[in-house]
């Protein structure tokens, strides 16, 4: 997974903070604007940096134009408390992550809870990142391989890990796998 660009992440959480001001999910959002759903949330994510053209009729989805998009300031989210239903999914498939805040904007930390269903991994690429992160397994087996070094985690183990070094998480085990993470900073 290669890093975001820091102008890309900006781009991203201005076209998400815009977006949920209107009152659109990223869905209503594409097919307003008739661009591919995958392509706003790879822009929301920081991974992608739209071309002009595409930007604009995002946009207009909106609608907004590109001087005020770009005059946007982002404000740091002020919750302080979380319910259940409140964390943002930010996982897809068999791994479930559940963000505790939903704009990480100005926050030096994230926070997760993790699923892995029965055979669910991180992929068979390893990958790394700009960030320290940690867990400790709630419930269920998960294999952790960070660098040359692999462990099989369950209930009450925990790991922590400079996230440069290339890493990957995979369930083992008969039962679905629960960890609570953090990382810092926050990866998009």
């Amino acid at each position: 997974m290669k890093n975001a660009n820091q102008d890309d992440l900006t781009l991203g959480l201005r076209l998400r903070a815009l977006r949920e001001r209107a009152g659109l999910s990223q869905r209503a959002l594409a097919k307003k604007s008739d661009v591919p759903n995958s392509t706003i949330s790879l822009i929301e994510s920081g991974k992608m940096n739209p071309s002009v053209g595409a930007l604009r009729r995002i946009l207009q989805g909106i609608p907004i134009g590109m001087s005020d998009f770009f005059s946007f300031e982002i404000e740091a989210e002020q919750t302080v408390f979380y319910a259940a239903e409140d964390l943002t999914e930010i996982g897809k498939g068999g791994l479930s992550l559940r963000q505790v805040g939903s704009n990480l904007h100005g926050r030096a930390m994230m926070i997760l809870q993790e699923t892995y269903d029965l055979g669910a991994d991180t992929g068979r690429v390893m990958y790394g990142h700009e960030a320290e992160e940690g867990g400790v397994v709630i419930s269920g087996r998960v294999e952790v391989t960070v660098g040359d070094h692999r462990k099989v985690l369950g209930p009450g183990d925990a790991y922590y890990f400079d996230s440069r070094t290339p890493h990957r998480f995979r369930q083992v085990g008969p039962e679905k796998c629960r960890i609570v993470s953090a990382c810092t900073p926050p990866t998009f």
